[in-house]
């Protein structure tokens, strides 16, 4: 099937055509490591992940990049307030070294919770400072000015400034920071000054003084020099969209010294891709409040971090994902089958010889193709893979290499997770594992005996300390912690 995604800057779903023939080449907007990812930051993550894995199902040879940010992005994403990095640094009275490691520590454990695959490069913003300055450098002179403040990017001297946002007007992408000698409302800063009598912890020499490059320069500068200009795909959340994209796709086409955007190639990248929010009740996802839902959350709720992949698979990339404690339960238990499922079939397979699909599954693999295919319709790729689980009478080693192939896109580990890896305590859990296994097969025993009142009274016991017993569960649970 023809690989099919929607393209953010033309709006409309297009055939995907490489740049160079059989690659793939994706760079992806990653974290400021300011502080800990929330799970809707981790979304526009699974999302990239989960296309890498199509484009390498498709058989292209893949070349993903993600960025970290550590210097340069304000506290607000309309290019205003102060240094994310700086402020927290000053906050927690560390070295603001020291606060972009750990947090950068933080985000890459979830990553790894979240089975989501490494890319070819992590791009660090700060090893980048002096290719940013010469880019600042090239595109200055009929491109920027210069004000007390910094080296200003002057949005009028591109075609199409906004046409990514569909916003150009100053109630758009003039949502910015005003200062005083701008020139349009949307012009935005490359370069940071320092102020005078002030000093960064962060600060470079450059012609324009002592300073900081701009959030959206790192990006330009980093896609550019590690995977060319133009390369295939850009994505990031439908929030980069509105103002941090258009301002990179400016930088781009100063850079590149290109035309308008009817050619999508000449901003940089043909296709830009964009990860809709998830929310909750009370609203899109935010750091703001100071209080936010991280995955360490999840884990110490006993719910397994895949759970939450799944969840996200559940729904299209582009659509609105609300989250709830239900909902996350219910991915769970639609995860606990699945496992259940390769767990039981992996014992048939190995008394079998090892075999790719057969003639049996090419129409769900077609099925599955089709729904990748399709800009990525992982919920429907999802009832695929459940509908082989579900087939009977079916050679269990064709079986297995079927539902590996698809996982191998939708990245739920299922050859690998076992139900104890499913089973989590959560953290406020004040029983282990062994006490409750021990405190079941002595349940048991009691109801063998058909010592009923023995039966319930350790069946109350384990609910005082917080554990479900699920008699007659028709996944085999037995028990959950809640």
């Amino acid at each position: 099937m023809e690989l099919t995604l929607f393209n953010s800057l033309t709006r409309r779903a297009e055939p995907f055509v490489p740049v160079h023939e059989g690659e793939a080449r994706v760079y992806t907007c990653g974290p400021t490591v300011y502080n800990y990812p929330h799970i809707g930051n981790m979304r526009a993550y699974v999302f990239a992940d989960v296309l890498g894995r199509a484009l390498s199902f498709k058989g292209y040879k893949l070349t993903h990049v993600i960025n970290i940010t550590d210097v340069g992005h304000l506290t607000d994403d309309a290019d205003e307030g102060e240094d994310k990095m700086e402020r927290m640094a000053a906050a927690q009275k560390q070295s603001i070294w020291d606060i972009a490691e750990h947090y950068k520590q933080a985000y890459w454990a979830d990553v790894r919770a979240l089975n989501i695959r490494q890319p070819a490069q992590w791009t660090v913003a700060t090893d980048y400072v002096p290719q940013m300055i010469d880019f600042a450098k090239g595109i200055a002179g009929k491109h920027c000015y210069e004000l007390d403040s910094g080296l200003y990017f002057d949005v009028s001297t591109v075609a199409d400034y906004g046409r990514l946002a569909r916003a150009q007007t100053e109630d758009g992408e003039g949502r910015i920071e005003a200062v005083e000698g701008k020139r349009n409302a949307a012009d935005f800063a490359i370069w940071r000054k320092t102020p005078p009598g002030e000093t960064r912890q962060m600060e470079w020499d450059s012609p324009w003084g002592k300073g900081a490059p701009g959030w959206h320069l790192e990006c330009s500068v980093m896609s550019g020099a590690v995977l060319g200009f133009p390369f295939d795909i850009h994505t990031g959340g439908i929030d980069h969209r509105e103002i941090h994209h258009p301002n990179e796709i400016a930088q781009n086409q100063a850079h590149c010294c290109t035309n308008g955007l009817d050619d999508a190639a000449n901003s940089g990248a043909k296709v830009w891709m964009h990860n809709n929010f998830l929310v909750e009740r009370s609203g899109k996802m935010s750091k703001s409040s100071g209080e936010f839902l991280r995955l360490q959350l999840l884990i110490d709720k006993g719910y397994h971090p895949l759970a939450y992949r799944l969840l996200c698979l559940q729904a299209h990339y582009r659509s609105e994902l609300e989250f709830s404690w239900e909902g996350l339960g219910a991915a769970l238990t639609r995860l606990k089958r699945l496992v259940m499922a390769v767990e039981q079939l992996k014992t048939r397979a190995e008394q079998t010889a090892p075999a790719a699909p057969g003639p049996r599954f090419q129409p769900f693999l077609e099925r599955f193709d089709a729904a990748v295919s399709d800009d990525l319709n992982t919920s429907v790729a999802l009832t695929v893979l459940e509908d082989v689980a579900a087939l009977k009478k079916v050679d269990p080693a064709e079986k297995l290499a079927t539902l590996a192939a698809m996982d191998a896109v939708l990245g739920l580990d299922l050859l690998n997770l076992t139900r104890a890896d499913l089973r989590l305590r959560p953290k406020s859990a004040e029983i282990t594992e062994t006490e409750i296994e021990a405190t079941l097969a002595a349940r048991k025993e009691a109801r063998a005996a058909k010592d009923f009142a023995r039966s319930d009274a350790l069946r109350d016991e384990l609910a005082a300390k917080g554990v479900e017993v699920m008699d007659g569960d028709p996944l085999g649970w037995e028990w959950k912690l809640g």
